[in-house]
């Protein structure tokens, strides 16, 4: 098993060369790297491919798929090709949805595996050539230049330094210097110097491969509460339907009635009934809202996460180029007494090389010209020495007027060691302590003059990367949301604490390294458990890292048997839950890695959380991906936008707000159709299985199911369009609720159902085909009005009012069947006065089913208003 990169770090050059048993003059001989690439493969992320087939096999099993395949099936048995073709093609269409929602998310992994260096200057049997970087190995001495993207994690192990940006793998907002000794990791890349390295880890077990590895675990785990919804939905209706179809087919049999017929209605009443058009129309109303977000420049790339974007209640929000503007800024500069701002800008620009584009450099030249600055263009720089990690400063030999001087600029402390020793310097030492609580990087700056022995120290610049202008109110806007905001950066404590507090997130930012520290005392405990088992107590004499290295050991031999940790019963959750309260009490986190973000948002939605992230860089997808609703922000690397959910298409964070009350009247739409199909599948079958095993009577005819199907269910897609109210909290799917509202209208229904039959058969004395059409209509008009029912959860006559598409298609379709039951199309005529007598028994029973609404949800909700 390959050393992690983290293990060479401890060790010295030397060290690493004969671990890796490799000659840094020579480098590996083409046959030894022949041989490590047959045991190590290939420097490249593997993909593990799934086929075709089973991608679209897999689509057909499942509740709601298998009950659409047998309904089909019944109709082929019954030779009913009409029925059995339009069952098919319903199947089809929500195995085509689904099937392409998925491809539209799998190149998350594609895109990151395309982020490696194609190309590596590697030393080979005593010479430098150009490889593929994919036939790198362990032990290869590689080259690293200005301009490259570092192949693989590497141990520089000669040259003076080297400037790597790795922000988009740790999240730091400026680039790290290395010097010899330090790791190098791959995919970051080399803005100044050039050094030598020797390869310590290739493809997924280099530190980028580990967050290709995470985002791959994120897309295996990953299921949406949707889905478990709309399987809870389908179980319940399922059950409830086949149980119900088979005490009447159980009846009709001890009856000795036709069983083919009976079958053949059985059939039509199991595919009214079971929600064989719910996916559909749940992805349609989905889709409705991903377009409405897009007008709003933010890009689904996963319909299910418009769900969970709106039951977000933790948002886990990245700092750099996410809060703030990825751009350092200098702050309030401090010169030194005797000196002034001009001064102290002009001798920062003339020890720095504009044409560098440093980072740290162009806020200096930008506020030097915006202060009217005009002297630099007087001085000619004669010598120029770069920062390195040693000298932790620039210096440059600069000539004005036929005068010559030295300037200087980089950390304080080495600019103070430059001056004349007897000057006081303790004032700005406590400046430097201030800038630094603020989350300031300050740079000292002195001038040497061709007379002068010592530097002359010019003051100090603080840097800083500023919010962006809209981050405080949107921060607060999410606030009020119901959305806590948690900051996750891989920068340092100070900067962290100083931008939440600017922000208003708070000041509660921990260290990662107490979500490691979590983990540490888990193993040592783990260490005391054993010990304990085995020699019945933990003797005093033995220490805490005994303990932990005992711990360690014992965790190693067990995850080599068992593939995994086995600990014992109640320990995993009793410490999980010591982790998720660390998480949950936090305002954020510093200095994290990637997979320190991975398991904050799992820890958190283990906790019961709905986990949004937020990110634009590759150390961010594999958070992203795991996370319920991963948001990539403008600008964002492809891996992050191929990993997230939601893709901002403009700067800031405004549009996070947008997105979210879009995502939760979007959901509205959902639950209230959720709730409209269950109760309408109670009223119809409930009422159907009752009328058959009671009185003996078929209340409808097949043909009438069919006709209330499509006038049901076509027209009801108008419902995501509907208008309704943005919650001010988040939402998610509370199922007893869903079902306890929808099973208290669907009974009412059938109370209502035999009311109506009551009226016809034994008041009015009607034949039975006209009572089935008295019910046939009050069926089709009971149906859709349940809707203006459920579509809000206060009075149906309160704001917001029904969309006009939706309030049209549905008095369309009463119509459409009030037609039917008045001049006999398919069915028995019942002429307009009895129309109109059903109209009016209908719209009684509405008014009933609202009141009856509004009671369940008060007392559901232990009577909390519903406003």
């Amino acid at each position: 098993m390959a050393k992690s990169t983290e293990s060479f770090s401890s060790l010295s050059v030397e060290e690493t060369l004969r671990e890796l048993r490799t000659d840094r003059a020579n480098g590996l001989s083409s046959s030894e790297a022949s041989q490590r690439l047959k045991l190590y493969g290939y420097n490249e992320i593997p993909e593990k491919i799934e086929s075709l087939g089973h991608r679209l096999l897999r689509r057909f099993w499942g509740p709601i798929p298998g009950m659409i395949e047998i309904a089909a099936l019944l109709s082929a048995l019954v030779a009913k090709w009409d029925d059995f073709t339009i069952i098919l093609a319903l199947l089809m269409t929500n195995v085509g949805i689904d099937f392409w929602q998925e491809s539209k998310a799998l190149n998350a992994l594609t895109v990151l595996k395309e982020k490696l260096a194609k190309t590596a200057l590697v030393l080979r049997d005593g010479g430098f050539q150009t490889i593929d970087a994919k036939s790198l190995v362990p032990g290869d001495i590689v080259k690293v230049r200005i301009g490259d993207l570092i192949p693989a994690d590497i141990k520089l192990i000669a040259g003076d330094y080297i400037l790597a940006d790795q922000s988009a793998l740790t999240g730091e907002s400026l680039p790290a210097s290395k010097k010899e000794g330090d790791i190098a990791y791959a995919n970051s890349v080399v803005k100044q110097g050039e050094m030598l390295g020797v390869v310590t880890n290739t493809a997924l077990n280099t530190f980028f491969g580990k967050t290709v590895a995470l985002v791959a675990q994120a897309q295996q785990e990953e299921k949406s509460h949707f889905q478990k919804a709309v399987i809870n939905i389908g179980n319940y209706l399922i059950i409830l339907t086949v149980f119900l179809v088979a005490l009447i087919l159980f009846t009709a049999m001890f009856r000795h009635e036709n069983m083919l017929e009976i079958l053949r209605f059985a059939l039509v009443l199991t595919v009214a009934a079971i929600p064989v058009a719910m996916p559909a129309i749940l992805s349609v109303t989905m889709a409705v809202g991903a377009m409405n977000l897009a007008k709003k420049h933010a890009v689904v790339s996963r319909l299910v996460a418009i769900e969970e974007l709106a039951g977000v209640d933790i948002l886990c929000s990245d700092k750099t180029g996410t809060l703030t503007q990825n751009r350092m800024t200098v702050a309030d500069p401090s010169p030194a007494k005797g000196h002034d701002l001009n001064e102290l800008l002009l001798c920062a620009a003339l020890a720095s090389r504009e044409e560098n584009e440093d980072p740290i450099e162009r806020p200096i030249f930008d506020l030097l010209k915006a202060s009217g600055g005009t002297e630099l263009a007087q001085y000619r720089q004669i010598s120029f020495t770069p920062f390195d990690p040693v000298n932790k400063r620039t210096e440059a030999v600069v000539e004005a007027g036929g005068e010559r001087s030295v300037v200087t600029k980089g950390a304080p402390q080495v600019v103070f060691s430059l001056c004349d020793e007897r000057l006081e310097h303790l004032e700005t030492a406590r400046r430097v302590e201030e800038f630094a609580e603020s989350g300031f990087r300050t740079l000292g700056v002195a001038r040497k003059r061709p007379e002068e022995q010592f530097f002359t120290f010019l003051g100090l610049i603080p840097l800083f990367d500023p919010p962006r202008e809209d981050s405080r109110s949107t921060i607060d806007e999410a606030k009020r949301l119901g959305i806590d905001i948690k900051m996750v950066t891989g920068d340092n404590i100070a900067i962290a604490r100083h931008i939440a507090e600017e922000l208003g997130i708070g000041a509660e930012i921990s260290s990662a390294q107490e979500l490691s520290g979590a983990s540490t005392r888990e193993l040592v405990l783990l260490g005391e458990v054993v010990a304990k088992a085995v020699f019945g107590k933990l003797s005093p004499d033995v220490k805490e890292e005994e303990a932990l290295r005992f711990g360690k050991s014992v965790a190693q031999a067990l995850e080599r048997e068992f593939g995994a940790l086995a600990l014992p019963k109640g320990y995993v959750h009793s410490h999980e839950s010591e982790i998720i309260t660390l998480i949950e009490g936090a305002d954020g986190f510093a200095q994290v890695f990637p997979e320190d973000k991975y398991l904050i948002v799992d820890k958190l939605q283990k906790g019961g959380h709905i986990v949004g992230m937020t990110g634009d860089g590759v150390n961010d997808a594999p958070a992203l991906k795991k996370a319920d609703a991963g948001i990539a922000v403008s600008g964002a690397t492809d891996a992050a936008r191929a990993a997230a959910d939601l893709i901002l298409l403009t700067p800031g964070l405004s549009v996070i707000v947008e997105a979210i009350k879009g995502a939760r009247i979007t959901f509205e739409r959902m639950k209230s159709y959720s709730i409209y199909r269950i109760a309408e599948t109670i009223r119809v079958i409930l009422f159907m299985t009752a009328s058959i095993l009671i009185f003996n009577f078929y209340p409808v005819t097949a043909i009438m199911i069919i006709i209330l199907a499509f006038l049901n269910d076509i027209p009801i897609l108008a419902i995501a369009l509907d208008n309704t109210k943005a919650d001010d909290r988040p939402i998610r799917w509370n199922m007893t609720e869903v079902m306890t509202i929808a099973t208290v209208l669907g009974v009412l229904g059938v109370i209502a159902s035999f009311g109506i039959f009551y009226l016809a058969k034994l008041y009015l004395k009607l034949p039975p085909d006209v009572v089935q059409s008295f019910v046939f209509l009050k069926l089709a008009i009971a149906g859709h009005l349940t809707i203006f029912v459920t579509r809000t959860e206060r009075r149906f006559w309160q704001p917001p009012y029904p969309a006009s598409l939706l309030f049209w298609a549905a008095v369309s379709t009463k119509m459409a069947a009030t037609l039917f039951a008045v001049y006999g199309w398919f069915i028995a005529p019942i002429g307009w006065g009895y129309a109109l007598l059903v109209w009016g028994y209908a719209l009684v029973w509405f008014f009933i089913n609202d009141l009856a609404k509004i009671e369940v949800y008060r007392l559901l909700r232990k009577g909390r208003v519903i406003a």
